[in-house]
């Protein structure tokens, strides 16, 4: 299976659609950051080729560790458990990610009470891609 590459002009309205304009982005220092990072008000790079992966700028810490350590768990997820994430679900899964990776230091006790309190007044239902209930299928 063929991969889209990441470029400036796939990666922008990712960005653009997820960044508001006035935070400061924090990257390593890929090209493809180059001119995106010219467009938020602040932008600021580790060089990892140094072995630079923090700093610190004007009092604040500028590092990309906690995005990677989330990704690289993500990209363990995926290509180890699932194989394969439609673009239609994604969101699905990295809701999962989101939860486990917030929730990597608690005990598993506390990791449980958590699903459970995050399911609290919603109703899972099956449907397939045509938006059918499942029972409706067969």
């Amino acid at each position: 299976m063929a991969h889209e590459r990441v470029t400036a002009e796939n990666l922008r309205p990712i960005l653009q659609e997820h960044i508001e304009t006035g935070a400061t982005l924090n990257t390593d220092e890929a090209v493809v950051y180059h001119f995106i990072g010219k467009e938020f008000d602040g932008h600021e790079t580790v060089n990892h080729r140094k072995e630079e992966y923090s700093k610190v700028v004007d009092g604040v810490k500028v590092t990309t560790n906690t995005v990677e350590g989330y990704f690289s768990i993500l990209k363990r997820g995926i290509n180890g458990v699932y194989h394969h994430v439609g673009k239609q679900h994604l969101h699905r899964y990295l809701n999962e990610f989101d939860f486990r990776y917030n929730a990597r230091e608690v005990s598993d006790v506390e990791r449980r009470d958590m699903a459970i309190a995050g399911a609290g007044g919603k109703r899972l239902m099956y449907r397939d891609s045509c938006g059918r209930r499942g029972e409706e299928r067969f």
